[in-house]
């Protein structure tokens, strides 16, 4: 059995620490502050291949950096995404790229775990995340709470242990991170809309208006 300390301590080994990863960020994010970034720079390749849901030539490419224990991006996730899949993604009109930012050491267990699952598990795992986040991300045992959500989606005890002892993944994690930090990534949810920042949890409504001006609408 997996114990919070033990959890805390495994996970917290695999990377820079929150102090340390927070100094970064903030001096980059510090002259990070366009509004607007390169395509190329943003869709450049990076540590960890990019999970991508859409078609590759949709005339719109949206860009989430979130954190799974942020309770924003969980809304977002459970009330404007839906929206997105169904409405631009499934039509061929959007990109859609999740790219890790995790703000805490439980934030990033629970990305790795996504990691983890295999081809085609990323997003049925953070989409199961988000969903029940209050159940995990806030637990007393996060280590216990997770490894039952695992354990739901085909993975052993052992894989899970694997999975959270795995110091390239974390370091590549990490890495994704730094590189949000440099495009100015200092809150989540963040999106890039064809290269355009949008900062908060958007609405629906939101959505709809960001999108109609690139995809022909009013």
């Amino acid at each position: 059995m997996i114990d919070r300390r033990r959890f805390l301590e495994g996970v917290g080994t695999l990377a820079l620490s929150l102090a340390a990863f927070g100094t970064l960020a903030g001096s980059l994010i510090g002259r990070a502050e366009a509004q607007t970034v390169d395509t190329a720079k943003l869709m450049a390749p990076g540590a960890l291949p990019d999970q991508v849901l859409g078609k590759a030539d949709a005339p719109v490419t949206i860009v989430e950096y979130a954190s799974m224990t942020c309770g924003h991006c969980a809304h977002f996730h459970e009330t404007t995404y839906p929206v997105l899949k169904e409405k631009y993604i499934d039509t061929g009109k959007v990109r859609f790229i999740l790219r890790e930012f995790p703000l805490d050491i439980v934030a990033k267990a629970a990305f790795m775990l996504a990691r983890c699952g295999g081809e085609g598990k990323y997003y049925p795992m953070t989409d199961t995340l988000f969903e029940t986040q209050k159940n995990w991300a806030f637990s007393n045992n996060p280590a216990q709470a997770l490894l039952a959500i695992a354990k739901q989606s085909g993975m052993t005890e052992e894989q899970f242990n694997a999975c959270l002892n795995d110091t390239k993944l974390a370091g590549q994690i990490d890495e994704v991170a730094k590189r949000g930090a440099e495009l100015g990534i200092d809150s989540t949810p963040t999106f890039f809309i064809n290269g355009k920042k949008v900062s908060g949890a958007m609405s629906p409504e939101q959505l709809d208006k960001e999108l109609a001006p690139l995809l022909g609408g009013n």
